[in-house]
């Protein structure tokens, strides 16, 4: 049984991962991702998927990690969904979306939809790897497609899916201190789930919170155990 979650902000935070070292940032850098996805060393993502999955057809799709390289580090470009789409409303989530028909592959699908979502040209990315697929509790097999971004872009977002868009500091999202362990029981299914709040500022720069949880955050673990390895 897969437990819904309505509002994972009201879901108890059981532990965090403390225990666990931050990256060093020799392991954030534009030359080390490149060579860690040449490398292509063993390693197994922590967090495979969501759980069971629903009685759908399993539909793939694509989503680009975009790491922004700045000046101060790489930062993480995400989005926050608008409130009204049916599926994972008001969430924060990484530019993607389902693979079409004359996608070539999973690149093409994560540089296209980012595009469409918030105007991010393809020129922009370097792709240098990509994740094993995540499963969805929605049925999606997601690819989560590494791109490195070079500054100077303008974004443009498409105000009917996406509400905004903000960066975090890579360095933040690789310090497991900051991975709340979430856990909540409903009609006798349990669930447990990551998050990543981050606090920074908006579009009209405003400090408020981003509560980064579910497939989102579990992308992010995955990304960091790749890059403990």
């Amino acid at each position: 049984m897969t437990v819904p979650i309505f509002d994972p902000h009201a879901v108890p935070v059981i532990s965090r991962d403390e225990y666990l070292p931050a990256l060093g940032p020799e392991r954030m850098t534009p030359a080390f991702l490149r060579q860690r996805f040449r490398d292509g060393a063993d390693w197994q993502p922590e967090i495979p998927g969501d759980g069971r999955m629903s009685d759908r057809e399993p539909a793939q799709a694509s989503v680009l990690v975009p790491l922004v390289m700045r000046e101060a580090g790489l930062s993480v470009l995400l989005t926050r969904r608008t409130a009204h789409l049916r599926a994972h409303a008001g969430q924060i989530s990484f530019p993607g979306g389902r693979v079409e028909e004359h996608d070539f592959d999973p690149v093409a699908t994560a540089l296209r939809e980012t595009e469409e979502e918030v105007g991010l040209s393809h020129d922009f990315v370097e792709v240098i790897g990509h994740l094993p697929i995540y499963t969805t509790v929605t049925a999606f097999q997601v690819t989560p497609v590494v791109g490195l971004v070079r500054p100077g872009f303008t974004l443009t977002l498409d105000t009917f899916e996406v509400d905004e868009a903000f960066e975090v500091p890579l360095q933040f999202l690789m310090t497991p201190a900051h991975h709340q362990r979430h856990q909540v029981d409903f009609e006798g299914g349990r669930r447990q789930f990551l998050s990543m709040p981050w606090t920074g500022p908006d579009a009209a720069g405003a400090q408020r919170e981003y509560f980064i949880w579910g497939a989102t955050a579990a992308m992010l673990r995955n990304f960091y155990r790749f890059l403990s390895v």
